[in-house]
């Protein structure tokens, strides 16, 4: 893997884990590279830190990019992994090549999602993260995909069941409190594709579409019978949305145009 080949970083959502990535990338083109930062506070062996604003998160992925030589790269951010890559998309543009906004918007949380997360944080401040995450990850999938996909469901569980309770109630506090990102779409000098389910409880559509008119260079795949896991819902779909989106993208940086 060299620091010259074209990259595409995958950032994943709130009480992910990069592990989410494996499978979604097994078999991308070889001559892209392809980086899975771990989220501040996230992961197998997770350390919670001081601040978990989106900018200081896509300040940590940022350090990442910079040890691994990464220049001008593709960011792909699933859920609160797109409000970081909107994050750093603001404050390094030239470091982007394009983005994919993978179940993810640049609006900020309206007064009823403000009062959901303080709900929830209530509830894993007395119940802990593990009770909360039983509840929280399977109304993400839409109802026909929840039997189906049981086994990716109770290993998304799992992973979210070890995030730190720190982390937990830090993320939800910072994405409360997340910015109207919009103007990062409409002034973007680089091109964006939405990834957007039919049924996403957590982007609901009718939120999505308005955005879709915001970036000069705009991209779209909308998929039926798809909630907030596209990666694992409609796996082959949403992998070759960002491959031939990433052709364009990063054909451009190969080629040196």
């Amino acid at each position: 893997m060299s620091a010259t080949q074209p990259t595409l970083v995958f950032l994943h959502g709130f009480a992910e884990s990069p592990e989410i990535w494996t499978d979604f990338t097994r078999g991308f083109p070889t001559r892209y590279r392809v980086l899975t930062p771990t989220l501040p506070g996230h992961g197998p062996n997770p350390q919670p830190v001081a601040d978990y604003a989106m900018e200081a998160q896509a300040r940590a992925v940022l350090a990442e990019l910079d040890a691994a030589g990464a220049d001008k790269v593709l960011l792909v951010g699933h859920s609160m992994g797109g409000y970081v890559a909107l994050a750093l998309a603001e404050a390094h543009p030239k470091r982007v090549a394009g983005l994919v906004l993978f179940h993810s918007t640049a609006l900020p949380d309206p007064a009823e999602k403000q009062a959901a997360r303080d709900e929830s944080a209530g509830f894993v401040r007395r119940h802990g993260v593990e009770k909360y995450m039983r509840s929280a990850i399977r109304p993400l999938l839409a109802p026909a995909n929840r039997k189906r996909l049981a086994a990716e469901l109770k290993q998304l569980e799992e992973t979210a069941a070890v995030t730190p309770e720190t982390t937990i109630l830090g993320c939800l506090e910072a994405m409360k409190h997340r910015p109207d990102n919009t103007h990062i779409l409409r002034d973007a000098k680089f091109p964006v594709l939405f990834l957007g389910g039919h049924d996403d409880p957590a982007v609901p559509l009718e939120t999505l579409l308005p955005q879709l008119a915001l970036p000069a260079q705009s991209h779209a795949v909308l998929l039926r019978g798809v909630g907030h896991l596209g990666f694992i819902e409609e796996p082959e779909l949403t992998r070759r949305a960002v491959l031939d989106f990433a052709a364009g993208v990063l054909g451009e940086i190969d080629t040196g145009k």
